[in-house]
């Protein structure tokens, strides 16, 4: 293996795009969490 050979790592934009749909995902989990004990107390 050469030092000039690129780290395997992803670009940033994808590294951007996984951390926003993380963000994304938490949102969610959390909005159902919420959206369910709602409808367990309403």
């Amino acid at each position: 293996m050469l030092w000039s050979d690129p780290k395997n790592e992803p670009p940033k934009e994808l590294r951007d795009a996984q951390a926003m749909l993380r963000r994304a995902g938490l949102l969610v989990a959390l909005l159902m969490v919420v959206g369910m004990i709602v409808l367990g107390l309403g």
